[in-house]
């Protein structure tokens, strides 16, 4: 039996079963990422529904493993060396990808595309589309300024477009389906909840919708998008 004493949250979220990898989390975009890899990977695991609200990720809990107040963040209880706590999602689907053996390329070209890609939706897409949706959907559409939201707008269709071109004749961003992959979709199925789709002119997009769409027909994909589940209303 793993002995996860030395990680405090495990005292508010308690692990069922020590030896499987923990998984603390919420299913927004950068959430389901890892929920996704995990069910890709067969690796297995166990979900702890962690809020949004102050009262879950700004608990002494949950700072005691993630500092940074944000989901998602796990437990690995079979680290390299001994147990181990990761955060910050591009660096899970990293960790997973090495541990598993799977969806990380099979050579250093491979891995260095694949993480290409990857930062390229953790430093721009995933902001960008964050800040957009502020302004469209949550507190920032009441301002009555233009200039952020439209700033916002434009350089998600500015970014849109690179990831459009770049899967001209492709089915996946870096080869084989990867991290990648389950990094940049997860945002673009954001679109939808944030209501953008019209304002980035979505549907104009030759190959980001086809890709969307492959990437959603996924098993793995359909069953990650809800764990841990969302609360009822």
């Amino acid at each position: 039996m793993a002995d996860l004493s030395d990680f405090p949250i495990t005292t508010r979220w308690t692990p069922t079963d020590p030896n499987v990898i923990q998984l603390f989390s919420f299913p927004t975009p950068n959430g389901v990422k890892i929920s996704i890899a995990l069910e890709e990977m067969g690796l297995r695991y166990e979900p702890h529904l962690v809020t949004l609200s102050d009262t879950d990720v700004r608990s002494p809990e949950f700072l005691s493993l993630n500092p940074n107040n944000k989901i998602p963040a796990i437990i690995d209880p079979n680290g390299p060396n001994g147990p181990i706590g990761l955060w910050e999602s591009g660096a899970i689907l990293l960790y997973l990808g090495e541990k598993s053996g799977k969806f990380i390329g099979s050579n250093a070209a491979d891995k260095a595309e694949i993480t290409k890609w990857l930062m390229f939706q953790m430093g721009g897409l995933g902001p960008m589309f964050g800040q957009m949706g502020f302004y469209y959907k949550f507190a920032g559409k009441d301002i009555e300024d233009p200039r952020p939201r439209n700033k916002y707008r434009d350089e998600s269709k500015r970014l849109l477009a690179v990831l459009d071109g770049a899967l001209e004749g492709k089915d996946w961003i870096a080869g084989d389906y990867s991290i990648a992959d389950m990094a940049i979709a997860p945002w673009l199925n954001a679109l939808s909840y944030y209501g953008t789709r019209d304002a980035v002119e979505f549907e104009k997009l030759k190959n980001v919708p086809v890709y969307l769409d492959r990437f959603l027909a996924r098993p793995a994909v359909t069953r990650g998008l809800n764990i841990p589940p969302r609360p009822a209303a």
